[in-house]
């Protein structure tokens, strides 16, 4: 039953993106996914960086019980996403050697773990910075349209569902870690308004290359990541509710920018979804109805 449960909390998101396509009637050719540990399933591995997750215990649910790269047991929400689409159930990481432009075709992640939308974010554990992962999905267009031919590629990146998640990390690793130079710079807010530019600023580039359909992720409550929570000491190990105010107040934000753009931008259409919060904060008020 709480197996289940935590599923379905997943399966939100998916609702919401087959009415995204519903809308357009058309088919999704392929899931393309921008992002952070969220959804990140192996880029990590390949690179220069202490935050990798190629080891045991991850992996330990995946098929075969091996470390992917995945911050996860097991698969992460974009694979099940694919899946439910019917396409592959578990999406390839662009960098990872094992693949190729014909695994790519159908499903791609760019995704680096410890990644924001702040490069300076990324600067932290040395991971790939947001306009890296877009450089890498320009470097995966000009792949596709050999591939496939102009006309077939076009159609692909057109048709194509397209995620992004990630935001947290330019916050806990960034903004709020000792010493923080954003925390010089801007107050809190500010940060969050400066956050959500670069956010319209990446997304009007994706509108650019070709992309009409997107999802945006917002952030979990992070003032209740087991991190803030073990750290939290004179607070009892409670959540920190400052953070999680400050993660409401930022997605609110980029849901507002979110509506503008779908209004803004011809053909354009995109959900932003807060399930990771409302998820996350269903299982602390209600941990019992999730133990397996």
């Amino acid at each position: 039953m709480g197996y289940m449960n935590v599923l379905s909390l997943f399966f939100i998101q998916t609702v919401l993106l087959v009415v995204l396509v519903a809308e357009t009637k058309a088919k999704v050719p392929a899931i393309i996914v921008f992002g952070d540990s969220s959804v990140d399933t192996g880029n990590n591995n390949v690179i220069s960086t202490l935050l990798k997750s190629n080891f045991k215990p991850y992996g330990r649910d995946f098929e075969g019980g091996l470390p992917t790269g995945r911050f996860c047991n097991g698969r992460v929400p974009p694979d099940f996403i694919s899946e439910a689409f019917g396409l592959k159930p578990t999406i390839p990481a662009y960098l990872d050697p094992q693949y190729s432009i014909s695994d790519f075709a159908t499903g791609v992640c760019f995704a680096s773990a410890g990644t924001g939308y702040d490069n300076a974010t990324s600067d932290v554990l040395n991971v790939i910075p947001l306009w890296k992962e877009l450089e890498n999905y320009k470097d995966y267009q000009n792949k596709l349209r050999a591939y496939v031919g102009h006309r077939k590629a076009r159609e692909i990146i057109r048709e194509s569902l397209y995620l992004m998640s990630l935001g947290t990390n330019d916050f806990l690793e960034n903004y709020y870690s000792f010493p923080s130079t954003r925390r010089s710079q801007f107050t809190v807010r500010q940060y969050q308004d400066f956050l959500v530019g670069l956010a319209r600023d990446f997304i009007t580039e994706l509108y650019r290359l070709g992309v009409r359909k997107l999802s945006l992720n917002g952030v979990p409550p992070m003032g209740c990541l087991p991190l803030e929570r073990a750290t939290n000491i004179m607070g009892q190990h409670e959540c920190l509710q400052e953070y999680n105010v400050v993660s409401m107040e930022f997605n609110g934000k980029l849901e507002g920018m979110a509506s503008k753009l779908k209004r803004e931008l011809p053909g354009f259409k995109m959900v932003f979804t807060s399930t990771t919060y409302d998820a996350f904060s269903q299982i602390i008020r209600n941990p019992a109805a999730y133990a397996q």
